[in-house]
């Protein structure tokens, strides 16, 4: 049976409650996927997202940081999270479909600004945060599972608007492009969305700081959908979902789907 997902990170899903219910029923995914919930699970509104149709979640929060959740219209069984760099943060959920596919739901650290873990620790904790998640994979060797958040790194080149200006911004380093490269390799994942949309300049974030987002277009493709080789050659019709940046109140993150036909 084919099922959509999409990931978002929402940037408070109290703030933006309305965002997520206006997405749910404009474009009804069978699985979201929410990141930087930035609320204890208890105080995310569950029971509007309910109302709407989506009885099930599963997610870990903290108050005013971090927190992934996974709602669904689709039955939930909880398969746990793991606590990178045994920092306590709400930045992993798991989730099982009664189809047998796992989810996982990942927020890596922004890393800060400087792209040098000898003067940001922030910078160091993202690359350690990878190491961990590749050394994960390469030993558990997931099957039958999909991966999807706000991973925070650009990895190509037309995932940003310029390449070139980018090499020495965070998110789009050569070492962090290779650390990332190394936890899809271990854990044999496919990109789905590029795919899916193999060519082209593709964005999912743009930042509060430009006065016209839009205009000056300068975004970069943080935001992904991975699956494991057994499941990869089932992902179909992946869109990024651009106009959603222009919502009232938006997130700067904007929602990235797929389907699957399992």
């Amino acid at each position: 049976m084919p099922f959509t997902l999409a990931t978002w990170n929402i940037n408070s899903v109290r703030l933006r409650a309305d965002l997520v219910a206006k997405l749910l029923a404009d474009e009804a995914p069978d699985v979201l996927c929410l990141q930087e919930c930035k609320s204890p699970v208890d105080k995310i509104p569950a029971e509007i997202f309910a109302a709407l149709g989506y009885p099930h979640m599963v997610a870990r929060g903290q108050k005013g940081y971090n927190g992934v959740a996974i709602v669904s219209r689709l039955p939930l069984t909880d398969a746990g999270q793991r606590d990178f760099c045994a920092k306590g943060d709400a930045r992993h959920v798991a989730a099982r479909l009664d189809n047998g596919v796992t989810i996982h739901n990942v927020y890596v650290p922004a890393g800060g600004d400087e792209p040098d873990r000898t003067i940001n620790e922030k910078f160091g904790h993202k690359l350690d945060f990878l190491t961990e998640m590749r050394d994960w994979f390469g030993a558990e060797r997931p099957g039958k599972s999909i991966l999807v958040g706000d991973l925070n790194i650009a990895p190509r080149e037309d995932d940003v608007w310029s390449h070139k200006q980018l090499l020495n911004v965070v998110s789009h380093t050569p070492i962090e492009i290779d650390h990332m490269a190394q936890a899809q390799e271990a854990g044999g994942w496919v990109d789905v969305t590029r795919a899916d949309i193999p060519q082209g300049l593709l964005y999912s974030w743009w930042s509060y700081r430009a006065q016209d987002w839009n205009t000056a277009d300068r975004g970069r493709r943080l935001d992904h959908v991975w699956a494991t080789g057994d499941i990869a050659t089932a992902a179909h019709s992946s869109r990024i979902l651009r106009d959603v940046r222009g919502w009232d109140r938006p997130s700067d993150h904007v929602p990235v789907f797929a389907t699957f036909d399992l």
